[in-house]
């Protein structure tokens, strides 16, 4: 079957499904295969459930019906049947990338768009290989702006997914020690994030840069580009971020400084398409992160700053810096392993301990392996969580500001559970 054709057969359906366990009705089910599955096996469990058609490549499983459409390929129809669809649409895309602030950003960005489009963005964090054509193929002829979101932990990736999703704006976060295991050094993540630019340039593009990260500044010498607006920190002593541009005072409630350049960008990005600052002051301050990114908790006899989605060096560092100029007395840290630092791994976990051992925190747990195999003075180390969880005590905290990061695969938002 054409791509063209099968098209056709989703602006019917309007849905896709790619696992049997959530099947959506009338949905054209994918059977994508990983490394330790064939969804293939499910496509008679797929209709049964359901779902309209099965796009499969694994003619085992493939019935002559007409509700079972056989491919090469079945992620490349995917991609290749998301990339029609969003030239079919033709509405503009704006692509974002970086080693952290990537989601924060791309909400912030989202709420301030919806203002005055009917904006489609990125849902949490499906932006790999498969998320980028899902998040594609969930825009509608309704749609008006398209925000999509791109992770990438090898070379080659961001160009991959530029070439599917063909953004006409892109705007890169920063460049940080993210997936080094993949990158080699953060001057491997700079060419690899860069790939965005490279695409925009390429294409006619505009990307939206920071003024104050001179890499990008170099990077986009020869570029289409718009600089963000000068968006100024006010009022430090305050829990949540304040900002100010022009005379507009903006009070989110997102906490970190580091999340000034993230605002920034949103504010920007509204300006830029017609959105009038007090609209997008009322977005921003609506905005609360809920999904364990810069998130302050208050739990009545202590505070907790969650920020346990993701962690590498920087978003690390960034957080603690943030937190050495928290004004509260008795301030604790919870940090978990940070994952795909190759190499670096033992280098990076004694570096961020070196460091945090230098201020007067109340105490400091470290949860991890990599963690647990780094020289200390201070800092409180545990090989495993139920390690950490059975040393826990709530009464520990009484009066104390916890700050809480790791990598995903810590899941330290399991802390709160102690609490």
């Amino acid at each position: 079957m054409e791509i063209k054709e099968l098209h056709q057969l989703f602006l019917q359906k309007k849905s896709i499904s790619t696992d049997t366990r959530n099947i959506l009705p009338d949905s054209i089910f994918f059977a994508l295969k990983g490394d330790n599955f064939d969804a293939n096996a499910f496509a008679m469990d797929a209709i049964e459930k359901g779902a309209s058609y099965v796009v499969m490549d694994n003619v085992v499983f493939w019935q002559d019906q007409s509700q079972y459409i056989l491919v090469e390929n079945v992620l490349q129809t995917l991609q290749e049947l998301a990339s029609y669809h969003r030239k079919y649409l033709n509405l503009p895309i704006i692509g974002l990338t970086g080693s952290n602030g990537k989601t924060t950003t791309k909400e912030l960005i989202h709420v301030v768009l919806s203002k005055r489009y009917e904006t489609v963005a990125t849902k949490g964090n499906l932006n790999n290989h498969i998320g980028v054509p899902l998040t594609l193929l969930s825009m509608g002829e309704e749609t008006a702006m398209g925000i999509v979101e791109m992770g990438a932990n090898h070379f080659g990736e961001i160009k991959s997914l530029c070439h599917i999703a063909s953004p006409d704006y892109g705007y890169i976060t920063n460049f940080g020690k993210a997936h080094l295991e993949g990158f080699g050094s953060v001057e491997g993540v700079v060419i690899a994030k860069s790939e965005l630019y490279d695409f925009l340039h390429t294409h006619d593009g505009i990307a939206f840069v920071n003024p104050n990260d001179s890499i990008q500044i170099s990077r986009t010498e020869d570029h289409k580009r718009i600089l963000l607006c000068d968006v100024k920190l006010v009022d430090e002593d305050s829990e949540f971020v304040v900002v100010q541009v022009d005379q507009v005072v903006i009070r989110t409630q997102l906490v970190g400084q580091y999340n000034v350049a993230n605002i920034a960008a949103a504010i920007s990005m509204g300006l830029h398409f017609g959105i009038n600052i007090t609209d997008i002051k009322t977005a921003i301050e609506s905005f609360k992160p809920d999904n364990k990114r810069s998130q302050l908790i208050d739990q009545g006899y202590c505070k907790i700053i969650l920020d346990a989605y993701n962690a590498n060096p920087s978003s690390m560092q960034a957080a603690l810096d943030n937190f050495t100029k928290n004004e509260v007395s008795d301030k604790v840290v919870i940090l978990g392993d940070m994952f795909e630092l190759g190499e670096s791994s033992i280098f990076e976990h004694q570096k961020l301990v070196d460091f945090i051992e230098q201020f007067s925190f109340h105490r400091i747990f470290l949860i991890g392996t990599r963690f647990n195999a780094t020289q200390r003075k201070t800092a409180i180390s545990f090989n495993t969580f139920e390690d950490f969880k059975n040393h826990f005590k709530k009464s520990d905290f009484q009066n104390q500001t916890v700050l809480i990061k790791g990598s995903r695969g810590m899941a330290l938002e399991r802390v709160l559970e102690l609490f």
